[in-house]
């Protein structure tokens, strides 16, 4: 393993950490494992990245920024490898963390749609792109619940808050990949998927995300799309369209 690999990983553990609220040194050694090197350890301190005193560790400043970064590029890529191209996606990610520069990067998170979470459910930091706003590549995916009664649109993927609605909504064929028609918002939301009828509320619509049109990414650039709230996200396949 390359040095410039361990420096990766080791940031990569404290971010970890970080978000844990831990500190100790000792289980930074620990989760290093063979992996650990004090030489490497002194190199990133001396950087000014990370900071050490007695049985402490912790990132500084600009260690911070740094990770910041990586993290996101990561979590992005995670996204991307398993909502859009559908295939295992901690290989790809890895694969895709390092040549991911931050304007891409940006452009990838609005494609997205801003997303908050990886795959894992982790956070995924936000960018300049998230608090802006800014749609700096054509958005391709919107929730169901901004549908026209009588339009119809395939699912790019879901959200749930839990795995028993994720497993509720699939069963019913709710699923990427499907096509569905809103038939009715109120008073409550009714679509129709594989030839069937399905009533859902409002929330629930939400989460439900499908591949917008190209003349409805003309619609909805001006505006942005609106944060989804956290929640578990189930797969993902080609819009097909």
């Amino acid at each position: 393993m390359e040095q410039k690999t361990f420096k990766e990983e080791y940031l990569e553990v404290l971010w970890y950490m970080k978000e844990d609220g831990n500190t100790s040194l000792a289980y930074f050694k620990d989760e290093l494992g063979a992996n650990f090197k004090q030489e490497v350890l002194e190199e990133i301190a001396a950087e000014g990245i990370v900071h050490t005193e007695d049985d402490r560790i912790s990132l500084t400043e600009k260690g911070n920024n740094y990770t910041r970064q990586l993290i996101r590029s990561h979590r992005l890529a995670e996204r991307l490898v398993h909502d859009v191209l559908g295939v295992e996606f901690e290989k790809g990610a890895c694969e895709f963390e390092h040549i991911l520069n931050p304007d891409l990067v940006d452009s990838i998170c609005t494609l997205l749609g801003h997303p908050r979470e990886c795959p894992h459910g982790m956070p995924i930091p936000e960018g300049e792109c998230c608090r802006q706003r800014a749609q700096m590549v054509e958005s391709s995916v919107m929730p169901l619940d901004q549908l026209e009664v009588g339009e119809s649109a395939r699912i790019a993927y879901v959200y749930g808050s839990s795995d028993q609605q994720i497993h509720k909504l699939d069963n019913l064929l709710v699923r990427p990949g499907s096509r569905v028609k809103l038939h009715q918002r109120q008073p409550s939301f009714v679509i129709e998927c594989e030839d069937a009828m399905i009533a859902i509320d409002e929330r629930v619509a939400a989460d439900i995300h499908v591949w917008a049109s190209s003349e409805r990414n003309r619609l909805l650039r001006p505006h942005g799309r609106r944060r989804t709230r956290r929640g578990f996200r189930h797969g993902l396949g080609s819009s097909n369209r």
